[in-house]
């Protein structure tokens, strides 16, 4: 799944709600993101591992699975699990039924058809097995039509733990955001930017010291 790396993640994050079906809003999300750090240093504290509030420990591990291979450590930054992602969905599906059978449902659909073509559930298949169930499900357009509940719960998936990656600590500083920046005196637009456009600068007449 070569395609499928952060930072052409948000490049198809555009397909993706209107695949998935769901929706949230901004402070949602951000109550989410506290809840999830604070139960990951509370985990890391306690030095035991998360419990979910939503998920079971089954669905938990399979939503981990899914979402470090859908954004994976690499040499800029950590994974979806270091970013606090799984704790992040499971939080953003308390009390919301649609989200809730989407995401279950999907997880007992993905488990079904590598039941199917290996034997065993998702996480217990190999990397090579569990990148085919995803390449199989990550192109809505290329998907076989027996596999729409899957692309839907991949596409939830997908949104999910991008929005959870790169509105973390961690995934501000992958995009590399610095947020406003003061800019003591401001010198015009690039070169590279003007000869791109076939404009430069014309020198300002001072009419107004004139007469």
């Amino acid at each position: 799944m070569d395609d499928m790396n952060r930072r052409k993640m948000l490049k198809v994050l555009g397909t993706a709600p209107a695949m998935a079906g769901i929706a949230w809003t901004e402070a949602e999300a951000q109550q989410a993101h506290q809840h999830a750090q604070t139960a990951k240093k509370a985990a890391a504290t306690a030095k035991a591992p998360y419990k979910p509030k939503f998920f079971t420990a089954h669905e938990y591990a399979t939503v981990t699975a899914f979402a470090n291979l859908i954004i994976p450590k690499d040499e800029r930054s950590g994974n979806a699990s270091d970013a606090g992602v799984p704790e992040f969905i499971d939080f953003m599906m308390i009390d919301q039924p649609d989200r809730q059978l989407l995401m279950r449902g999907g997880i007992k659909w993905v488990d079904s058809e590598c039941r199917k073509q290996f034997g065993q559930p998702f996480v217990k298949c190999t990397a090579a097995q569990q990148t085919q169930i995803c390449d199989a499900l990550a192109y809505p357009a290329k998907a076989r039509p027996e596999h729409s509940h899957g692309v839907r719960f991949f596409s939830a998936v997908r949104d999910l733990t991008a929005t959870g990656f790169f509105t973390s600590k961690i995934g501000i500083a992958d995009l590399d955001y610095k947020g406003n920046t003061f800019v003591a005196k401001w010198t015009g637009a690039p070169k590279e930017a003007l000869d791109h456009l076939g404009v430069s600068y014309e020198p300002v007449k001072e009419w107004y010291r004139e007469g």
